[in-house]
């Protein structure tokens, strides 16, 4: 029975395998049609053919095992929605979103190789197949490369988007519970929006700006010693370099090169030691202005339909609609930005904005009934 269960469950992940690897294959000689680079086409098509041999051993190793793949497909829905994500966001971030989808495939090879049920051979493929999967990310590199700076402000971007749409969702759902004109509820989402836009980017200024301050004095201070007294740095070195399991000779010739160069003695302590990269160093006026940009966009987002002079019930319904679909918007760059299910984390930013706007609204019928105050 064990047998059957193991075998069963093999069978499961290859099928599952099979699915992936068939809409890789397609979705990358899609992208290759779509995009108009030469250079980064070639690239679409080579992996899309390396995704198409990978699907011809799925198919063989289910055929082994008396499984029928005439029903394994392509879902068209999905094809349709990687396309239209392309045509939205463009290729390096597209791609980014499938690298997601590779390292679930990777996790799920890894699994399968620890499994009796392969033979050697079987194994083997898979084991290339494996590093087919691991290096091909490096093709698109330079893509990628091109988001790298808005990846890097993402924290900024999400933190004054997200604000900016929750608290004026939540204001204007509380004010739409004690008032019954859309034009004072949007006066006042509009007052609230504005004061969070300058208070967000200017904060975000002032906060980056003092951390970089610091991290700038500690640097200056590292390279000015590893300048004239890099010994005092040597033994220290050795002492990371053991800690990350480098045995203690490795370590000291680590130590010795290092102490060559002062430039590279002050990364290697200041990386170890402060935990501090000059590369990494965010720009104060950049974060402030991703900050207080993105919140502005996302306190606008609510306002729009108490503004088109429509009841002030529809609009209240547009606004969570709108709001939701940003939301949505902000989770999905979330999850790209740091590898997560994008499903899990769109649903868990809608619930937490539209959850909060719901209790706000609930506040403000309340208090409405209690003071008496309702204008019309």
């Amino acid at each position: 029975m064990k047998d059957f269960l193991l075998k069963k469950e093999v069978v499961k992940l290859a099928r599952e395998a099979l699915v992936d690897e068939l809409f890789a294959s397609v979705i990358y000689s899609r992208l290759a049609g779509l995009y108009a680079g030469e250079s980064v086409k070639s690239k679409l098509i080579k992996i899309s053919k390396m995704e198409g041999e990978h699907v011809s051993f799925w198919q063989e190793f289910l055929k082994r095992r008396g499984f029928d793949i005439s029903n394994v497909k392509v879902s068209k829905l999905k094809l349709a929605l990687y396309t239209i994500i392309f045509r939205l966001i463009g290729l390096g971030l597209t791609l980014r979103i499938l690298e997601m989808g590779e390292n679930k495939a990777i996790e799920l090879y890894s699994r399968m190789l620890e499994s009796e049920e392969l033979d050697d051979y079987e194994k083997n493929k898979l084991r290339k197949i494996l590093e087919d999967e691991l290096v091909h990310e490096q093709e698109f590199a330079e893509e990628e490369s091109k988001f790298e700076e808005f990846l890097e402000h993402v924290r900024d971007t999400i933190l004054g988007m997200n604000d900016g749409l929750v608290e004026v969702l939540s204001v204007t759902t509380g004010l739409a519970g004690v008032y019954g004109s859309p034009f004072h509820v949007a006066l006042g989402g509009l007052i609230v929006g504005a004061a969070g836009a300058l208070s967000m980017g200017i904060g975000a200024l002032a906060s980056v700006r003092a951390q970089r301050q610091v991290h700038e004095g500690v640097l200056q201070r590292i390279s000015v010693a590893s300048r004239y007294v890099g010994h005092v740095f040597k033994d220290r070195v050795v002492n990371y370099m053991i800690k990350k399991g480098y045995s203690k000779e490795i370590s000291e010739a680590i130590a010795e090169e290092s102490s060559k160069n002062h430039k590279l003695l002050s990364k290697v302590i200041a990386e170890e030691e402060y935990g501090i990269k000059e590369e990494t160093l965010e720009n104060p006026f950049r974060a402030g202005l991703y900050t207080g940009l993105a919140y502005a966009f996302g306190a606008f987002v609510p306002l729009v339909p108490y503004f088109i002079g429509i009841p002030i019930s529809i609009a209240m319904l547009l606004s969570l609609i709108f709001a939701g679909a940003a939301l949505a918007f902000t989770g999905f760059i979330i999850a790209i930005s740091a590898s997560l299910t994008v499903k899990k984390k769109v649903i868990e930013m809608i619930l937490a904005g539209l959850g909060s706007a719901g209790v706000t609204f609930i506040i403000g019928r309340v208090l409405s009934m209690l003071f008496g105050v309702e204008v019309g």
